[in-house]
């Protein structure tokens, strides 16, 4: 089997596993507690959050370890503009993932927020002039992706976060099919989430950076943990899986994009070669991702056909799968209903191989030319 649908999920990595297991065992304490075994607990998670920081750019007091990259949005969101004294408008685009979609849309319907959404062209590519035209004066959060899960479009965040600054208003970036690919460092966002298990941590695991020590209304109200950010106790073992998985897709990243980038061209190719039509931007785009229109054909056809022939591949959010309805990402692109079922999405792990993406691209290629 080639796995093409890395942007869903990948493997634990076995790293990630080892560095966990001590803390699943013998270092099993409560990092509350006030004795050894708690001790040593708390120090195998601030060395995991020292560490976390580090990647990103950050200190550790930013980084809040949560259960996954949509708790990690909607504390970033929901925390920051609760917290905000700045006003009550908050700016998104309409290609974001459901965890920001709906985070915003709970703010508008129970807190009274207004929303504008920023038009993201034909490509999906958000321009920092677009921006501008969003943002007002009472503008207190906006939130837009580093990268798209749908169709790989890579934001310039630092742009983008200028801007809004220029603005006064405060900047988060859904960072989570960027992180393995794009150096998230020096993006100047306030508020920065991800999730674990697109880079080899265990399901259930994400990160919230959160700088300067903003203040975030919790989502979670308790004991206090995360520094009164997040309340509960803390996995330690996951999130010192977290920390060792972030640290390797980092030390790998230029060198896996140098790699992927020209075997997601030869998918890419064999695509438009047999009648399909790219989605979102040719250039700005995540090294590992390949999406395109099958005019003529149901996606979920494609999809089928590919799987018998050994490849595994999706149509795009593994959160919508099974929905009835278009991609709200490729409507938004100015898709037609229609058009947006015929969508399939190949996303490369990091270690495919050349002779892997050439039985891939065969498999296409037949799959398609029997359309």
């Amino acid at each position: 089997m080639i796995y093409l649908d890395a942007a869903a999920t990948l493997p634990v990595r076995r790293e990630a596993l080892e560095a966990a297991w001590p803390y699943l065992t013998g270092t099993f304490g409560n990092p509350s507690s006030h004795h050894a075994v708690g001790e040593a607990a708390a120090a195998g998670l601030e060395d995991a959050r020292r560490r976390a920081a580090a990647v990103l750019g950050a200190r550790r007091s930013d980084i809040v370890f949560t259960a996954g990259g949509t708790e990690a949005a909607n504390l970033a969101i929901k925390g920051l503009a609760l917290a905000s004294p700045r006003g009550k408008h908050l700016v998104t685009s309409p290609l974001e993932h459901e965890a920001v979609l709906e985070s915003v849309d709970f703010l508008r319907r129970v807190h009274g927020f207004s929303v504008t959404v920023v038009d993201p062209g034909t490509d999906g590519v958000i321009t920092p002039a677009a921006l501008g035209d969003a943002l007002r004066e009472d503008t207190t959060l906006v939130s837009l992706a580093a990268a798209n899960n749908e169709i790989g479009a890579v934001s310039d965040v630092a742009a983008l976060a200028a801007v809004a600054h220029d603005a006064g208003a405060l900047f988060h970036t859904d960072a989570v099919q960027a992180a393995g690919w794009i150096d998230l460092r020096g993006l100047g966002a306030d508020a920065l989430t991800l999730a674990g298990h697109k880079i080899g941590a265990p399901k259930g695991t994400g990160l919230a950076m959160i700088r300067g020590r903003l203040p975030i209304e919790p989502l979670v109200h308790g004991g206090g943990q995360e520094g009164g950010r997040r309340s509960g106790t803390e996995n330690v073992a996951f999130a010192v899986a977290l920390a060792v998985a972030l640290e390797l897709a980092e030390a790998e990243r230029e060198e896996k994009a140098a790699r992927i980038a020209p075997l997601r061209d030869l998918l890419l190719e064999a695509a438009e070669r047999a009648g399909a039509v790219l989605t979102g931007p040719r250039e700005a785009r995540l090294p590992g991702h390949a999406s395109f229109l099958v005019p003529g054909r149901s996606g979920e056809s494609v999809l089928l056909d590919l799987e018998r022939r050994g490849v595994v591949a999706s149509s795009g959010s593994a959160c919508a799968a099974g929905s009835d309805e278009p991609s709200h990402v490729l409507t938004a692109l100015g898709i037609d209903r229609e058009a947006a079922q015929t969508a399939v999405r190949l996303t490369l792990p990091g270690d495919l191989t050349a002779a892997q993406a050439e039985q891939a691209v065969g498999a296409l290629a037949a799959v398609l030319g029997e359309g």
